[in-house]
């Protein structure tokens, strides 16, 4: 039997959603009570499921925890999973993002606070930084946006094992081709219109990339102010934000298995940060951001919430569900490609993060 898993962090713990048929859910949490959980990675590739959770804890910090039982058992590495070497003079604040790699089953990428990428070669047990990109001579100019110095995007390219794109808040895209080893800007065409020159080599506050599934080389970013598209790996970025009903937000998703489909969810700013309108609503495009549907159908109006970056995924059923988590403590999922959402939890806190996986 075919399961659905829906991994949600939140601001005080996990919560684990399953689901037959993508229309009724069971909850299982809280997992972790009262730490924060800001990244999941949901590894499928080989051998039995397994969650990867980054979580941060007030008094002991954060640290990468894992279960291959779904989340009946949890196994964390001694003295924890990540951690700078001692000549950076630097701590992990918080792991922001945790992305099992394309080519190598036993390689994990993970990204933190202070904006920093790591590398593991054990499936995520332990890290090690890539200090390409540390010691790149832009990093002492890359701030911290509202949310915090991270790196919130990783994108091991599909085509090239090679290569992998990055993006921040702030500093923008960045992408390697030779293994991590040396770091371009990726920002051309990308507006910084809160800076002096609005067209900067970088210092772009990008909230959120994500690649196409059938065209690796087109990728899909929210800015702060502005949505874009590349068809070059990012060398050069257009504006597809005609017809949105706000050019702000933090979320992006790409189809997992149709090319040319990706999903917003708009957010008036810079001072509301709410709904157009106060109506939640996600914005879809099937032709790569030329044009876009309103898909609001069993959300609420007025709604006041906001969605944030990495609160929002797909799964990969052959019609995709469409699932986010909001500022309030609500869950919604769709199992039509975003046409219609059904709410499946409430009440929980703050929603940070959202992940999807089909279990067979």
């Amino acid at each position: 039997m075919t399961q659905t898993l829906l991994a949600i962090g939140t601001r005080k713990g996990l919560w684990l959603a399953r689901s037959d048929d993508r229309r009724t859910w069971t909850l299982d949490g809280p997992h972790f009570l009262m730490r924060e959980v800001p990244s999941i990675g949901i590894d499928t590739r080989v051998g039995p499921l397994r969650l990867l959770v980054g979580y941060r804890s007030e008094h002991w910090g954060p640290t990468v925890v894992r279960s291959d039982d779904l989340g009946t058992s949890w196994d964390e590495t001694p003295d924890g999973s990540i951690h700078f070497p001692p000549d950076t003079e630097a701590a992990v604040e918080r792991v922001w993002q945790i992305t099992p790699d394309v080519h190598d089953n036993d390689v994990v990428w993970a990204s933190t606070e202070p904006q920093a990428l790591w590398r593991s070669d054990d499936r995520g047990e332990t890290f090690s930084l890539v200090r390409g990109l540390w010691d790149h001579p832009h990093r002492p100019e890359w701030g911290a946006g509202f949310g915090g110095a991270a790196i919130h995007t990783i994108l091991p390219d599909p085509a090239d094992p090679a290569a992998m794109l990055v993006a921040m808040s702030t500093g923008g895209v960045y992408r390697t081709a030779d293994g991590g080893e040396s770091w371009t800007a990726n920002n051309s065409g990308i507006k910084a219109p809160y800076q002096p020159d609005p067209w900067p080599e970088f210092g772009q506050c990008v909230h959120k990339v994500a690649r196409d599934s059938v065209n690796p080389a087109r990728l899909y970013a929210q800015n702060h102010h502005g949505v874009y598209r590349s068809d070059d790996n990012g060398a050069m970025w257009s504006s597809i934000a005609e017809g949105l009903p706000t050019d702000f937000g933090f979320t992006v998703v790409a189809h997992p298995t149709k090319g040319d489909t990706l999903w917003l969810i708009p957010v008036t700013a810079d001072r509301e940060r709410i709904p157009p309108g106060g109506r939640l609503q996600v914005q879809r495009s099937s032709d790569a951001g030329a044009s876009w549907f309103t898909c609001s159908d069993g959300l609420p109006a007025p709604s006041y919430t906001c969605v944030l970056r990495d609160a929002a995924a797909a799964d990969t059923h052959e019609q995709a569900g469409v699932y986010f988590g909001t500022r309030n403590g609500e869950v919604y999922a769709s199992s039509d490609e975003g046409s219609s959402f059904v709410r499946i939890a409430e009440q929980l806190p703050d929603v940070l993060c959202v992940r999807a996986a089909v279990l067979t």
